[in-house]
């Protein structure tokens, strides 16, 4: 067993819903612990709305292939689609971090190769699991970030 971290995201349409949704795909029937809810700017230049951000801390045997295709199954049950890089999106999911595993494999970068510039994965990763970043590495990241309450509040 270990801890697997992954950061989901919603821009379009009920925001809680997909991450609602998202998250229970994601975590399959493994133990978890989810942070905060947190309102975010886009990254990439593109004009849209803000996003909703969270991390979720996922305790399992699957590999980082297997929680990638996770994300891309819950993904895909929200109608994900791919038309505009950095673009809006009803549910965006990304594995962070599998354990102490450091992979340079094409199909599953792990840790996630942007994750240490972007606050929107930076702050709600540091509220769940301070003992992975340093302080300053969890403020490092670029981007407004505004915690707005649990999941289960925003519902």
């Amino acid at each position: 067993m270990h801890r697997a971290y992954l950061s989901l995201g919603s821009n379009v349409g009920d925001r809680a819903s997909h991450l609602s949704r998202g998250l229970e795909i994601v975590v399959a029937s493994d133990p978890y612990r989810v942070s905060s809810v947190y309102e975010t700017e886009p990254v990439g230049g593109v004009v849209q709305d803000d996003f909703w951000n969270l991390v979720v801390e996922v305790t399992t045997d699957a590999t980082a292939l297997e929680l990638l295709d996770r994300c891309r199954r819950a993904e895909a049950s929200e109608g994900r689609t791919r038309e505009v890089h950095w673009g809006p999106r009803t549910l965006d999911a990304d594995v962070l971090l599998v354990g102490d595993l450091i992979s340079r494999d094409p199909e599953i970068i792990v840790p996630h190769p942007r994750m240490f510039e972007r606050a929107f994965v930076l702050i709600p990763l540091f509220e769940l699991a301070p003992e992975v970043l340093s302080e300053e590495q969890a403020t490092g990241g670029a981007g407004r970030v505004v915690r707005l309450g649990t999941l289960g509040s925003l519902r």
